[in-house]
């Protein structure tokens, strides 16, 4: 089998036309007709009024947290098991990370021990919706309700995925996107923010510009400290494409999941993230955990063995509170995070990309079922 990367993107829609269109027209900066369309057409697919695109998934989830109004020490909640991005946001904005062990068998946010991480400096909890999975959102707002705590979502990963019916993007006060080359849908660099809220919506358009003005003429007078977080028309124009066909790759990365899950789930010592009932999971990655006493090999045994059947992979993300540059920045790394800790050890992502087909998953999982002991 020839090499298989952990995920690559998937471009086959009018990419390459409207890129040309970009350049053919010299609209290749953040001024042009597709940074507004991306914007309109992926608000739509959210289900939600507004979206404001910008240069990546991390600066969306800063965005968030400015327009928010988030400021210098204030206390957010986020999970333990996530990318460092959700809490390096916070870090931007001079605020707290507090973190929340994961379930075990959703690897989300655990909501049963969001309120003992509660206190009077806490303003916001952020959900994440960890491998295109969304977190149990309806007791998220109860807690929020009776706390009067924002719910600033981390949406990177779940373009598409749906809770009860709705789509991530409609679940949260402010919800922030990633478009990064593996992603469902990607622009190469990119990320949004999307809301219902226009008063949000108007902060996050302000903030993202360096404050210029939004209905006024640019007289270069800013009252206040803001950012370029502008994305290209070029960006958007591959953006647009992409979420013309959005529907299509979801479809495509959950037939990879329903794949694994047939030739997976029978191998002794392997277990993949579990879909609540109540969820549509787009399956952004798809990873397992190893026992290693019940598959009989380690992780790194199993990695190795895969590298050498030209199989790519990732480990999974190291926990918040193991973070040394969270720790250095003043976030405790206090408390029992078990679950956090056997994903981190013992995780790892198989090839997940929308372009995946059943002959290749079926080759990985026999290289992992032949392997065991």
């Amino acid at each position: 089998m020839d090499f298989i990367p952990v995920c690559e993107p998937f471009l086959n829609g009018r990419e390459m036309e409207y890129v040309q269109d970009c350049i053919s027209t010299g609209w290749i900066s953040s001024s042009g007709k597709y940074v507004k369309a991306f914007e309109e057409k992926f608000a739509e697919y959210c289900q939600v009024k507004y979206g404001v695109a910008v240069c990546n998934g991390t600066m969306a989830l800063h965005l968030a947290l400015v327009a928010a109004g988030i400021a210098p020490g204030d206390e957010i909640i986020i999970p333990n098991f996530t990318m460092i991005a959700s809490a390096f946001a916070a870090c931007y904005i001079g605020a707290i990370p507090v973190f929340v062990d994961a379930e075990p068998d959703t690897w989300n946010i655990d909501v049963s021990r969001i309120e003992e991480k509660i206190t009077i400096r806490t303003k916001a909890i952020m959900p994440v919706s960890i491998f295109g999975q969304p977190c149990e959102m309806d007791k998220i707002w109860e807690i929020a309700k009776k706390y009067n705590l924002k719910i600033i979502e981390d949406a990177a990963e779940s373009h598409g995925a749906e809770y009860r019916g709705k789509k991530t993007g409609n679940l949260a006060d402010i919800t922030a996107f990633s478009f990064f080359a593996n992603k469902n849908l990607t622009t190469g660099e990119g990320g949004m923010v999307v809301t219902n809220n226009e008063v949000l919506y108007d902060r996050s358009r302000y903030y993202k510009n360096l404050c210029f003005p939004l209905d006024a003429p640019r007289n270069y007078n800013h009252s206040d400290i803001g950012y370029n977080y502008r994305m290209s028309n070029l960006h958007a124009a591959i953006g647009l494409a992409q979420v013309e066909k959005a529907d299509e790759y979801r479809a495509l990365r959950i037939k990879n999941r329903n794949f694994y899950q047939q030739f997976l789930t029978t191998i002794p010592g392997i277990s993949i993230q579990e879909t609540r009932s109540d969820v549509l999971n787009v399956h952004w990655m798809n990873g397992l955990v190893i026992d290693s006493e019940l598959y009989g090999r380690t992780r790194t045994e199993l990695i190795n063995h895969l590298r050498e059947n030209n199989i790519e992979t990732r480990l999974f993300f190291i926990g918040m509170n193991r973070q040394p540059s969270l720790i250095k920045y003043g976030c405790s790394p206090d408390g029992n995070y078990p679950v956090t800790d056997n994903l981190s050890e013992n995780g790892f992502y198989l090839p997940s990309g929308s372009n995946m087909t059943k002959d290749k998953i079926e080759f990985i999982c026999e290289i992992i079922n032949n392997y065991k002991r």
